[in-house]
């Protein structure tokens, strides 16, 4: 299965600069790639050079490996066995070490820390038994501090260490607060992390374990040689924090500021707020395209808090923008173009204004009415994310459709699903309530949940869905489609593999619509979330139905919009949809729909808004940037980018 990265245009002139240059504001020597799978592949590089290395050294020793337990690594492991299985990489005089484990665990138990690490690689390549090392969290207490020392003393000294980092700056389960001369221990896990950690258990705190075992940072530390990596937005201000702030040990990570043999492996997203990515220009020499003369204008602008055409030569001189003069100068026609080239991105007609000149509209007039498809990776991200823009093309005349990609039945609550019965049940409709307690009851932690209980939490998600669509006209009946992609029916938070099953059902339903206009969310950072895997099987369709020769996919636009949490920077945008108090009322009303995801802290981290709220400050955030730019004043503007 192919991989899709989003377009880039213009940027920093990496291959002309020295090292020194291209890592001058970083503390922490980083490499940023495309995507994580792209990253995945250098590392992989890395540890089979490292492996190969020491055997042709003939050291009497065998190699010492370490790995972080998680998602982080779930990228990279499929590689070393791809590698392994063909013949390139061997793991039979190595030694490898887990670094982390909840504590009390069963080894083998679902729940496990180490399940990614065993399942995904131990099991499926050459280590010998006696050479893997996984703390053994199947102690007493009584036991378990000198287990912890004499685990110490084999870990110690590792040839390379390669370790992903948590959303607070942990390495392993070295918390907050951790010190830098802290040894392999037990932890209590703070209330934050469990509430991360409890992803892995079906959202239940409750279940999630209170302590662990990990090894201390200055175990660590005595690593030879230290990968770090890092995927996905959510991980952008720590990874700013590590590379460019001071030592914390509230940033537990950013010890490592002091190892001298360490690199940091990141993607775009998540390397998002780093020097090289805000400002490249700072830098070094840069390649200057329109979008990215306008993302250096706007930072220009957002630096000054000025709007685009107040700019003065010194403005750009001053803040290392010269080279943009010399190349495009002078500076008060790139002001001009630049602010034409903002100002032409807005439109309210997001499916084309009939009967219009379209030279500097993002979308054209004809055909009118579109026939539009929205993907929807969850039964709720269409009204989240781009909500406004979906009402506006309902109720100016275009054949919308949706199509829900996955139930999303993990994210309803058991006492959801009870209310649900318990209202069946007074509506006459059978009484089922205790029958579908006792289901409840029957779950094990950090198992998958029983089928039954899912088809009920999926019918629920359904029926909000078609609730939300009908609330601003649109007919649930013919235009509202349910895919149900058998990857995201694994039960538990881990997801099956895609295949072509699922790009079968998509390619179905593109054939039956054949859209003009398609929408589906652009969040490709995290290789393992829900949005990712749906955007590539939905991009990865049209691109097999293009290869059969359908020819109207020639004239199909593709627009990208973002998740809850970021939004596209101005500089990539190719779409600003406007939008009214009214229409904003219409979206939040429509998101209320979703009754399942009210109420409730919606993503594990420091962020307790809703997702109705994120969503509407979101874009009357955009609407401000826009407003200081010097551009009109709106309400919420919802913004797109344009893949084709």
């Amino acid at each position: 299965m192919k991989h899709f990265s989003l377009p880039q245009d213009g940027g920093l002139r990496e291959e002309e600069l020295p090292k020194g240059i291209l890592h001058s504001y970083e503390k922490i020597p980083t490499e940023i790639f495309d995507e994580a799978v792209t990253a995945s592949e250098k590392i992989a590089d890395i540890i089979a050079k490292a492996i190969s290395d020491h055997r042709k050294a003939g050291l009497p020793r065998l190699f010492k490996l370490g790995f972080s337990s998680g998602n982080t690594p779930k990228t990279l492991f499929p590689i070393l066995v791809a590698r392994y299985e063909a013949g390139e990489l061997s793991f039979e005089d190595v030694e490898v070490f887990g670094i982390d484990e909840y504590y009390p665990c069963e080894r083998d138990s679902a729940k496990s820390r180490n399940t990614v690490l065993m399942d995904l690689l131990i099991r499926k390549v050459n280590f010998r038994k006696e050479n893997v090392h996984i703390l053994d969290a199947t102690l007493p207490k009584d036991k378990i501090s000198d287990y912890c020392s004499e685990f110490e003393k084999s870990a110690r000294g590792m040839d390379l260490l390669v370790i992903g980092i948590g959303e607070q700056g942990q390495v392993g389960f070295n918390e907050v607060g951790a010190l830098e001369t802290s040894r392999t221990h037990t932890v209590a896990l703070s209330y934050k992390s469990r509430k991360i950690q409890s992803r892995f258990f079906n959202g239940e705190i409750s279940v999630t374990p209170k302590s662990a075992i990990t090894l201390g940072i200055s175990t660590m530390m005595s690593a030879r040689r230290v990968i770090m990596m890092a995927w996905g937005e959510s991980k952008a201000d720590v990874v700013r924090d590590i590379v460019e702030g001071e030592i914390s040990p509230s940033c537990p990570a950013s010890y490592f500021q002091k190892h001298d043999n360490i690199t940091l492996y990141t993607e775009e997203n998540s390397a998002s707020k780093l020097v090289r990515a805000v400002a490249p220009w700072l830098v070094g020499p840069c390649r200057w395209s329109p979008k990215f003369i306008r993302k250096a204008v706007v930072w220009l602008c957002q630096r000054l808090h000025k709007p685009i055409l107040k700019l003065t030569q010194a403005d750009y001189l001053e803040n290392s923008l010269g080279e943009l003069l010399e190349l495009y100068g002078p500076y008060h026609k790139i002001n001009i173009d630049v602010f034409n080239d903002l100002q032409h991105t807005i439109t309210g007609w997001p499916g084309g204004k009939p009967d219009a000149d379209d030279s500097t509209r993002p979308v054209k007039s004809t055909p009118f009415p579109k026939k539009v498809l929205i993907f929807s990776p969850h039964p709720d991200d269409d009204v989240i994310s781009m909500g406004g823009t979906f009402i506006r093309l309902v109720h100016q005349g275009h054949d919308v459709h949706v199509a829900y990609e996955t139930s999303g039945d993990l994210a309803v609550h058991d006492d959801v699903v009870l209310q649900h019965m318990d209202a069946a049940c007074q509506l006459g409709f059978g009484d089922r309530f205790d029958e579908v307690r006792r289901l409840i009851e029957s779950k094990k932690p950090g198992e998958p949940e029983p089928k039954e209980l899912l088809s009920l939490k999926a019918a629920i998600r359904r029926s909000e869905a078609r609730s939300a669509d009908r609330s601003f006209g649109l007919n649930d009946k013919t235009n509202v489609h349910f895919l149900n992609l058998p990857f995201y029916e694994s039960g538990g938070i881990t997801k099956l593999p895609k295949t072509q099953a699922d790009i079968d059902i998509i390619k179905e339903l593109l054939l039956k619509i054949k859209p003009d206009q398609v929408y589906m969310a652009g969040d490709l950072a995290d290789p393992h979330g829900t949005h990712r895997v749906c955007t590539e099987a939905a991009l990865e369709a049209i691109e097999q139905l293009r290869e059969e020769g359908n020819g109207w996919l020639d004239k199909t636009t593709i627009w990208l919009y973002r998740g809850a949490w970021m939004e596209w920077e101005l500089g990539r945008v190719d779409m600003a949809v406007p939008l009214s108090p009214e229409e904003m009322i219409e979206k939040r009303h429509a998101i209320y729909r979703h009754i399942s995801q009210k109420d409730i802290v919606p993503f594990p981290g420091d962020d307790p808004r809703e997702f109705w709220q994120r969503a509407e400050e979101r874009t009357q955030n955009t609407a401000r940037l826009y407003d200081e730019l010097g551009m009109a004043e709106y309400q919420a503007i919802e913004v797109f980018l344009k893949l084709r």
